[in-house]
């Protein structure tokens, strides 16, 4: 079996040839490093490759399998992590260079249980700085490309591990999500993405932006491959003051289940037709379409507050970026800017910030301290909290009509590169449809529905906190069709890639 053929198995699919000893997990993770040397000079989704460290956590998954140890479902199967992860021996930047060469000295919860799970780390991804940006352009080292069109951008922030996975240099990747980043890549480069139910996944570990929003989840190429990961990562984490404890939802037994008959499926009035791209606006009506024919009763749903979910938004998370990122002062850790080694502490704090952060972090940096301030806090970031509220009646109310809602995942296909980074309001509306559900706190999805203008559109699924099973049972079954349609995965007509 060559390299090619590796790099070309589901997650699923690698997990059981290693099991079956077909081929050994270090066999597995040689061919993904030999995947990443070859495209990633083209694509650019890492940061930093751990070969030796993947290597080596690939030889000690072989070593437990021949002394009988018995293993996880994902034992051997490579992995990629979104640099704002952070992670023990392994550099973590966060796409900024106020954390260049910074290198943690522990592991977030997220990856002590999956190198538990037996999964093998391959290296960090490329990311808008600080998860703050919709096309990984605003990262400190460089954009990522879309394996789709180089020329176009692969979304953001989490644009590197949605590429990365798009591009076969890793089966599986792990993202967060604080207003889309997960499935706004996803939709963009034809894979697959979840934010989990916010606290069902530990934050311990994760670098905050919002504090209140951020969730990191699953990407992966199939259904079924993001539900593996999402089991092996979710679940009641002490060390994480919002974490949920309760039992993970059956998110594997949901995506095998295939079955949607009788399931009753929203369409938010409120989140298609006037301001999609017409392509993007067919392919959605379309698996609407092809899920009531498989037996979903489909309903529409008025959301009214959604519109307001967008400004909501850019109050919210920039008040608390505006706090979290305070840390950030040149004298724990990271970069240190100090010339002339006369400057005052203030002085200090203040050109290391200058030179460390991007222009859209300042910028976000900027509105929440002003949303914060005295005399503005309650017309400002109070009224954004109250439009949360509101929201999350809206979708208290539609949950009452619909077992799951669905939409667009993002409004257009992949733009050009170049095409909105200067223009903050056009790349914020990139995130129209998924930040409602970072302000309600409940789980969504994007999964391939197709292609417009021979690029990948996202299907978006959202159910009620805690039911994360429901996403998987819609979106198993809509796939399934769908790849009976197209005759397999969307992602084999991704063009062939060098460096």
């Amino acid at each position: 079996m060559s390299s090619a053929d590796l790099t070309r198995f589901t997650a699923a699919e690698t997990a059981a040839a290693i099991a079956s000893r077909e081929v050994s997990a270090v066999e597995v993770a040689q061919a993904h490093l030999e995947r990443i040397s070859s495209v990633d000079g083209a694509v650019h989704a890492f940061l930093h490759v751990d070969a030796d460290g993947a290597l080596a956590a690939a030889a000690r998954v072989d070593a437990a399998r021949a002394a009988g140890t018995a293993l996880g479902p994902l034992a051997g199967v490579p992995l990629a992590m979104k640099d704002v992860i952070v992670t023990q021996g392994i550099p973590t930047t966060a796409g900024s260079r106020i954390l260049e060469g910074w290198v943690p000295p522990y592991d977030a919860t997220i990856l002590t249980r999956l190198k538990g799970a037996g999964l093998v780390l391959l290296g960090k991804t490329n990311m808008d700085e600080f998860a703050m940006g919709s096309s990984t352009e605003h990262s400190a080292y460089g954009p990522t490309f879309n394996p789709w069109d180089l020329g176009r951008i692969p979304g953001g922030s989490g644009g590197g591990s949605a590429a990365a996975v798009a591009a076969y240099e890793a089966p599986l990747a792990v993202g967060t999500d604080t207003g889309g980043s997960i499935r706004q890549p996803a939709s963009v480069t034809g894979t697959v993405g979840v934010k989990p139910t916010y606290g069902g996944v530990s934050r311990f570990g994760l670098i905050a932006f919002s504090s209140s929003l951020d969730q990191a989840g699953p990407c992966a190429r199939t259904v079924l491959d993001a539900a593996l990961l999402h089991e092996a990562m979710a679940g009641h984490d002490p060390a994480d003051s919002t974490s949920i404890d309760a039992p993970v939802p059956p998110v594997v037994a949901a995506a095998r289940s295939g079955d949607v008959a009788g399931l009753r499926v929203g369409v938010v009035r409120e989140l298609s037709g006037e301001g999609y791209e017409p392509g993007v606006q067919q392919r959605f009506e379309e698996a609407v379409a092809l899920l009531s024919d498989l037996g979903a009763k489909v309903v529409e749903v008025s959301c009214p507050h959604f519109a307001y979910a967008l400004p909501a938004y850019y109050l919210i998370a920039p008040s608390e970026a505006s706090s979290n990122l305070a840390r950030f002062d040149s004298v724990r850790y990271g970069l240190r800017v100090d010339d002339d080694g006369v400057r005052s502490l203030e002085e200090v704090m203040s050109a290391t910030r200058a030179a460390g952060f991007g222009a859209e972090v300042k910028r976000r940096i900027i509105l929440g301290t002003y949303a914060l301030s005295s005399g503005y806090y309650d017309a400002y970031y109070g009224q954004a909290q109250k439009v949360r509220t509101l929201i999350t009646r809206d979708f208290a109310a539609a949950f009452e009509i619909a077992d799951v809602l669905v939409s667009p995942a993002s409004p257009g296909v992949a733009f050009p590169l170049g095409a909105k980074v200067d223009d903050p309001l056009a790349m914020y509306r990139q995130d129209l449809a998924t930040i409602p559900s970072n302000l309600y706190g409940g789980p969504a999805m994007s999964l391939p529905m197709g292609l417009s203008e021979g690029l990948p559109v996202g299907l978006q699924v959202m159910a009620p906190t805690m039911r994360d099973d429901l996403l998987y049972q819609v979106a198993g079954a809509l796939e399934a069709a769908l790849h009976d349609r197209w005759g397999g995965n969307l992602l084999a007509s991704v063009p062939e890639l060098a460096a």
